[in-house]
């Protein structure tokens, strides 16, 4: 009996895929901003969990990865905060539960000769806008600047380009004057002598400027009703999730990207490194979602969404820290 135990515990041990939960999840792109959760599968840290996870990469931009977990198709989504907010005023319920990135980590790039001067925001006048796509935070972002100033997007042609160096090579080949997007794309920018940043909200300071507060952006979401009905699955992709944020902050640029797959990483790895280390002030070192910062992205919304501006939009019920507080203590190294 007891080799008859012995045999069945080293088949659980060996066979430990065949015992693991299976959960899809999405992400809208592999710009940095959702970095961790990369790093968390780099490091085998949902698979210490106990889950198989299956990854669909929307490289077009997260709102695809939205329309995907409205639809069912996905489970959890790796895609940014203001999502949830958006839907909460078309009636349905998405929320978060582990923040990523808690700052935006936009810029908006041009060329060395471009003609646009943030110090005179009505020469963005007929400009060709990249972002990464329709209703996305680059989206956002270049819609609130033109708000803020007396224009509107009728003054401007915005042009899905994706993110990374597709993104670089559509401001370089001159098919856009102007790019917003996120590293690498903007590290790349300046790097490759593409162009310059002309507004940066990577950090804390620009990102006051632009939004007039933090702007969280990457976040881990699901449905409420997933969030419900698998309350153990959310707890493990999030101790999972906070671990390797924790593993990031103790960790150099070039160790972070040494446990990436090939693919995660645009252009040369020397550059790439070099975004991570100039995104590391967008990370969360815990992954709780701030109940101060979450009234930006609702201020954003409100001044050119009308169904968000209409709507009586409850913070509280679009994130929750539930899952983040009930986190084991690790010793990541």
């Amino acid at each position: 009996m007891r080799k008859l135990l012995l045999a069945f515990a080293a088949t659980v041990v060996f066979s430990g895929s065949a015992w693991a939960e299976s959960v899809r999840m999405s992400v809208g792109s592999y710009n940095i901003n959702n970095l961790p959760f990369v790093v968390a599968q780099g490091l085998g840290l949902y698979a210490k969990q106990g889950l198989d996870v299956t990854v669909d990469n929307f490289a077009s931009g997260g709102s695809k990865t939205l329309q995907a977990l409205v639809a069912g198709s996905t489970d959890i989504a790796v895609g940014f905060y203001d999502h949830t907010i958006q839907m909460q005023s078309q009636g349905k319920h998405i929320i978060a539960f582990v923040d990523l990135a808690r700052n935006s980590g936009l810029v908006l790039a041009g060329t060395p000769n471009g003609k646009f001067d943030p110090a005179k925001p009505e020469t963005i006048k007929g400009a060709k806008i990249g972002i990464t796509s329709p209703g996305s935070s680059s989206d956002f972002f270049v819609r609130y600047y033109l708000q803020r100033h007396g224009l509107s997007a009728n003054d401007v042609s915005l042009i899905a380009v994706g993110s990374g160096g597709s993104a670089v090579a559509a401001l370089q080949q001159g098919k856009i004057d102007l790019l917003v997007n996120y590293d690498p794309a903007a590290t790349f920018v300046v790097e490759k002598g593409v162009g310059k940043i002309l507004i940066d909200a990577r950090n804390d300071e620009g990102a006051k400027e632009i939004y007039g507060g933090i702007y969280p952006t990457s976040v881990l979401y699901a449905t409420q009703n997933f969030v419900s009905s698998h309350p153990q699955t959310i707890q493990k992709v999030t101790n999972a999730t906070v671990e390797a944020l924790d593993w990031m902050q103790k960790h150099s640029a070039a160790e972070i990207v040494a446990k990436l797959p090939a693919d995660f990483i645009s252009g040369d790895k020397e550059t790439y490194t070099k975004a991570v280390e100039n995104a590391r002030a967008i990370f969360s070192t815990d992954g709780l979602i701030n109940e101060t910062d979450v009234k930006t992205p609702l201020d954003v919304l409100k001044s050119f969404n009308e169904k968000v501006a209409d709507a009586k939009i409850d913070l509280s019920k679009t994130y929750t820290n539930e899952f983040v507080k009930k986190v084991p203590k690790t010793a990541s190294n």
